[in-house]
């Protein structure tokens, strides 16, 4: 007799889109719907969303998928959650209402605060609890500022009549209609207020950063039932059964299960973590060692390096110099030319990730001539995702002592075939492109699914994932070199520029 087929929904909350992607037991997509996320720019260097826009925009997609596809509510298993990292908000614990817009994890309005931290000399006790370097890129001092300059927050906060939590957790609240304030490991451990040895929120953290600790969500597994759907959403209640931020959800998605595997994930940023299992490295290269997941058996740890601007450095191309009309163009014109003529962009608009940390340097594109084309700086501007890349696989194989001879990629601009042998170049390795590039979303209906018993382990899992295309190394170690020095001068350059540097 033919069993039922079981569904799941993965919810991919990102920066710059909702998604919602419905997915059979065979791991297949079914359905799929997208809605746009405006970016809010207050002041420079600031970056906000809408959290009703959020949180409207992924039950829309939701509901869209469901009536698009003709699947029934009653016929789904379990929702994932793989969302945005570092992005936070405060809400009214009675009302549910916002406080202030959500503060995005680009946003770079709290650096001051990262500076006083450094200058208290806190930064080695911040990195040796929980993993992380001081910066504005996480949760941490966000809230902090919410708790400053929100006029009567902070007095709020200690009444216990507000909440506070990354994406995850205000997804997961309003879903379940205000029942549930949760949030996973891999979220939690990316807050710079969670100790990823201990496993708990730091009580010293709180104190110096002063954020009272009832505001914060209860700590889950990343797999395992956390609540159920309000049924005046779908009709129904659903079990929410998988929770992860978005690059840990990728690393699961791409089947990176064993110690030594790699995955890039090319979104509006890059994000390359490699499993390092039950072992936490403390990195002598400014990575960041972080959760990677807890499926139920013991948390789990990935070695991180991030890149700030990667996809948003395309997009800067198209909206900002409108020198393309798509995303698809760029690599069409990085092909008209056969190198970029000498010229370098360092897409450094929001400062530099790993493994600078560099939160005051700012975009440089050096080496124009006369001669210079525009497909030389759209060719430049692809080329330096995959810099950007190669400086964290240098600082990764240091840290690990592994030799890494292949990374699984994906994410938006995986799909550029260009970008993708580029890479392979540069890193003198294998680029292994999955038949499914949606991982993240993947990442988060298995662990959702293995929530529920649709998946019986990660052994099932891996037998599912598959190969679409991989890229192999074409060029020499001395054109290697070449190209790459010129990129780290490039580097030097863009980050004495606004320090009176030459």
């Amino acid at each position: 007799m033919r069993s039922i087929k079981k569904y799941i929904i993965a919810i991919d909350q990102g920066t710059t889109s909702s998604r919602t992607i419905l997915f059979d037991d065979s791991a297949r997509i079914v359905g799929s719907d997208v809605l746009s996320l405006e970016q809010v720019y207050p002041h420079p260097g600031w970056v906000e969303h809408n959290p009703a826009e959020i949180l409207d925009g992924q039950v829309r997609t939701m509901r869209n998928v469901l009536a698009k596809s003709g699947v029934p509510a009653r016929d789904i298993s379990c929702i994932g959650i793989a969302n945005q990292r570092e992005t936070v908000l405060i809400w009214d614990r009675a009302s549910g209402e916002p406080v202030y817009n959500a503060i995005v994890w680009q946003c770079r309005r709290t650096s001051g605060i990262c500076d006083d931290l450094r200058g208290r000399g806190l930064e080695k006790t911040i990195q040796s609890k929980t993993g992380l370097m001081v910066d504005a890129y996480f949760s941490a001092t966000k809230i902090k500022w919410l708790l400053d300059n929100v006029e009567g927050l902070r007095g709020r906060a200690e009444r216990g009549e507000v909440i506070a939590g990354t994406i995850d957790a205000w997804l997961i609240w309003n879903l379940t209609g205000g029942k549930r304030h949760v949030t996973d490991v891999s979220n939690a451990s990316r807050t710079m207020l969670y100790n990823i040895d201990d496993l708990s929120w730091d009580k010293e953290l709180l104190e110096i950063l002063d954020i009272p600790p009832g505001i914060l969500p209860e700590v889950v597994k990343s797999s395992g039932v956390v609540g159920v759907t309000d049924s005046r959403i779908f009709g129904v209640e659903i079990p929410i059964s998988g929770v992860a931020g978005d690059q840990q959800a990728a690393l699961f998605g791409q089947a990176c299960f064993s110690p030594g595997m790699v995955k890039n994930t090319y979104g509006t940023g890059c994000f390359i973590l490699m499993n390092t299992g039950r072992d936490r490295i403390k990195s002598e290269n400014r990575l960041l060692a972080t959760i990677a997941w807890d499926v139920g058996d013991g948390a789990e740890y990935a070695l991180e390096g991030s890149v700030f601007n990667a996809g948003s450095s395309i997009q800067w191309l198209r909206d900002g110099l409108k020198i393309i009309s798509s995303a698809q163009q760029a690599s069409a014109d990085a092909e008209l030319v056969e190198d970029t003529d000498g010229v370098y962009l360092v897409p450094a608009f929001t400062g530099l990730g790993a493994p600078y940390w560099d939160q005051y340097a700012r975009g440089l594109l050096c080496g124009l001539t006369r001669g210079t084309q525009r497909e030389h700086i759209v060719r430049a501007t692809l080329e330096s995702i995959a810099y950007q890349c190669v400086d964290v696989f240098i600082a990764m194989k240091d840290d690990s002592g592994i030799d890494i001879k292949e990374i699984r990629a994906d994410g938006g601009a995986s799909v550029s075939r260009f970008l993708m042998q580029f890479q392979a170049d540069m890193i003198n390795a294998a680029v292994n492109r999955p038949t499914i590039v949606e991982t993240t979303a993947l990442g988060a209906a298995y662990l959702a699914g293995l929530g529920v018993g649709v998946w019986k382990g990660k052994g099932e899992i891996g037998s599912i994932w598959s190969s679409e295309e991989v890229f192999l190394p074409e060029i020499d170690s001395v054109k290697r070199e070449k190209l790459y020095s010129g990129w780290k001068g490039a580097v030097e350059r863009c980050r004495t520029q606004l320090r009176g540097g030459t």
